[in-house]
């Protein structure tokens, strides 16, 4: 299909007006009380760290005497264009990982930096590099604002890092992971549009050219050892969500998994 040649050339895909207005009303609602929770428990790091997000919105202690909140995220998160969409272009076996959202830092003094996402855990950049093509690990951002807000390198989904890329993710030999590189493409997005791109490709954030950001992603991909030790049961459905939410194939799939890397009750 046209969708996954895309993919497969570029490592990302744009699709326009995959959610509706009164679904991007629904995610709004509860990512910005969900926020409001989480700032207060938080402000003093965000504001000393310079913060650009946070993870983890469907744990269940941001929905204590919410039970029926936590369904419907769950519920508008799987919508079914967007998981029909994902099974067509990558086949079965897709599975939640985890959700993020992503804005501003405070005062917008943060510079965007370059990386791959799991040069931030303890595994080696050698490693990362090999199983570079065994892996999918995808964002699916579904911006609730209008946004220019993420910067891509194209390809570099099928391939490692040149000299110079290298030198800036990790900034090594004097460079700095803030520094533009060769080839970059800025993506533009308003509410409704989706981005679908592989979390080990080379990106960046963009605070600068937006005023305010509100970009809720989806973290979602197949079983692999580097990934999937990652997940966190307390984010999924309970059995009892599960059996009341229509479209609950993802959900189902990341709990099997769960319980193969962190046996859980």
């Amino acid at each position: 299909m046209r969708e996954a040649r895309t993919f497969d050339n570029q490592g990302y895909l744009i699709v326009k007006n995959l959610f509706s207005a009164p679904e991007i009303e629904k995610l709004t609602t509860i990512v910005d009380r969900i926020v409001d929770q989480w700032l207060s428990e938080n402000r003093a790091d965000v504001i000393k760290h310079q913060l650009v997000n946070m993870h983890s919105l469907t744990n269940p202690r941001y929905f204590e005497s919410r039970k029926t909140e936590r369904l419907l995220f769950f519920q508008t998160l799987a919508a079914k264009q967007l998981t029909k969409l994902l099974d067509d272009m990558f086949g079965d076996g897709i599975y939640f990982h985890n959700t993020q959202l992503f804005f501003n830092p405070f005062e917008n003094g943060k510079r965007p930096y370059w990386h791959r996402d799991l040069q931030y855990s303890p595994i080696d950049d050698a490693l990362q590099k090999i199983e570079q093509q065994n892996m999918l690990s995808l964002h699916v951002r579904i911006p609730l604002i209008r946004e220019q807000g993420i910067e891509l390198i194209p390809g570099t989904h099928n391939r490692w890092d040149t000299d110079l890329e290298r030198d800036v993710r990790l900034e090594l030999n004097g460079h700095k992971n803030s520094e533009d590189l060769p080839g970059a493409v800025l993506i533009s997005l308003e509410p409704g549009d989706i981005l679908i791109f592989s979390a080990q490709m080379i990106h960046r954030g963009n605070y600068h050219l937006n005023t305010s950001r509100k970009a809720l992603d989806l973290c979602v991909g197949k079983e692999h050892p580097l990934t999937s030790t990652y997940l966190d049961a307390n984010n999924l459905p309970t059995i009892d969500e599960l059996d009341r939410i229509e479209n609950n194939q993802w959900y189902k799939v990341a709990r099997q998994i769960a319980r193969t890397y962190r046996p859980w009750p």
